[in-house]
Parts: C-alpha cells; structure tokens; sequence
C-alpha cells in the first residue's frame, strides 16, 4: 500500500485554519489504515518561538518536523526566509521519505510548495496532488508586495508547472478551477473540493440559551458574526456599511 506524505508548515496542535483541515484529513485516513505521514514545521501559527518535537506519533499520523528560521509574521523579509528555510529543510525531508508510487499533498503554504514537491516526486517516481488553498503570485501582486510583481511571471510560469505535473488539483471552488484552466491546467487534473467544518462539533444554538449573549453584554442586539480570516486581501467594508446601517 502506498503512503500518503501531506506537506504544510503547520499542523496539529496548531489550530491555524489549514492546520485543522490538514489534521482532520490526516487523523480521519490514519483511522482507515492508511500509512500518513506528514512534514510540517516545528512552530505555531501564533507563537514563531514554539518548539514541538521533531519526530512523534499523532494518533497513527507520522509527523516529521522540519527545525526553520524563526522570524514570525510580522516582517515581510523574515516571514520570507521562514518560507525560504521550510522549502529546503522539508523538500530535503521528502527526497529521504519518497518511496517509487507513494502520494505527495503539496498544500499552499508556505506559497509555492508545489514547486519544490514536484521536483522531489518526479526524482523519487511518486504521485503529486497540489491542495490549492491560496494562488500565489496573483495575491501578492494584487496586494503590490513590494518586489514579487517583477518576479511575479516567473513564479507564475513555475507553479503552473507544477500544478500541470500533479496528478491532481484540489481547489476550493468553481471560481479557483476556471482560473487554474486559464492558466493551462487541464480540467481532468482539477477536483473541486469545499472546505469543511465538524458538525458535530459546531451546531446552532438558540439565541436565549447562548451563553455568550450574556457574557459579552448582547441581550436584546442584532448580532452578525463573522467566521473566517481577516487578511489584506478580504473586503470587510460591505459588513461595515450593514453595521453602520
């Protein structure tokens, strides 16, 4: 049976969003019988500083740790050589555990992983699927972070590569697939996959028995909640003008 190697720089107990959807996938498969392993990075999405093992056992899921710079987020220059360091100290660690036709999952970040996975599948004979969360460069030019827009065709010319060479792209939804066809994946290696949540987990709950309507002062308020990222790139203005209203 082949093994499945995921790649992402954070996982469990990370609670960043791909680290929860990288853990649900890799503990849900390890509960099959599946052989998962996966290579990630030794700190969390909060604290740059953290320092989990470098090797452990995660309810059957073979985690491998790569030791990375560790200069947070909040530098542009130094959250490049975080991602400069994981892309060598993981690609390193996925030509050491590539056995001829195991599965590699190349998800997006650090961006561009797919870049350096697909280098290592095609040396060691294994199967690429790219797990497409964010298109980089596109995000980092419409943001004009400063230098990538020169590079930007180029980077561009090297994911699509990639992505043409995996056996697979999972993306999110039917607006990210026709962008990947633009861009001459071709429609039989694209999946549409959604992102998901733990209903058992995360149910309604009725207005009058909500504990934190009480807690955070909100009897008798129109409440809007909002559940997802609050990046440079999401557009919050429209939630803005319904609240002002």
């Amino acid at each position: 049976m082949a093994t499945t190697i995921f790649v992402n720089r954070y996982f469990y107990p990370d609670h960043s969003a791909t680290s929860q959807l990288l853990s649900d996938l890799a503990f849900d498969l390890a509960s099959r019988g599946q052989d998962i392993h996966v290579i990630t990075g030794c700190q969390l999405y909060g604290n740059a500083q953290a320092s989990l093992p470098v090797n452990e056992s995660i309810r059957g899921v073979q985690v491998h740790r790569v030791q990375t710079s560790r200069f947070g987020r909040t530098k542009l220059w130094g959250r490049m050589i975080d991602y400069l360091t994981f892309y060598l100290g993981a690609t390193w660690r996925l030509v050491r555990l590539i056995r001829q036709g195991d599965i590699v999952v190349a998800k997006t970040d650090p961006p561009l992983m797919s870049v350096p996975a697909a280098w290592a599948v095609k040396l060691k004979r294994g199967v690429l699927v790219n797990w497409v969360q964010d298109l980089f460069p596109e995000v980092a030019t419409s943001l004009d972070v400063y230098g990538v827009r020169f590079a930007a065709p180029m980077l561009k010319r090297l994911r699509n590569q990639s992505l043409r060479f995996g056996r697979s792209n999972v993306v999110l939804g039917e607006i990210m697939a026709e962008r990947l066809r633009g861009e001459g994946v071709p429609s039989d290696r694209i999946t549409i996959i959604e992102n998901w949540a733990d209903g058992e987990a995360i149910q309604p709950i009725d207005k009058r028995h909500n504990p934190l309507i009480k807690e955070w002062g909100l009897e008798g308020k129109f409440v809007l909640g909002y559940s997802g990222n609050m990046g440079h790139v999401h557009e919050f203005k429209t939630m803005i003008d319904a609240a002002e209203s």
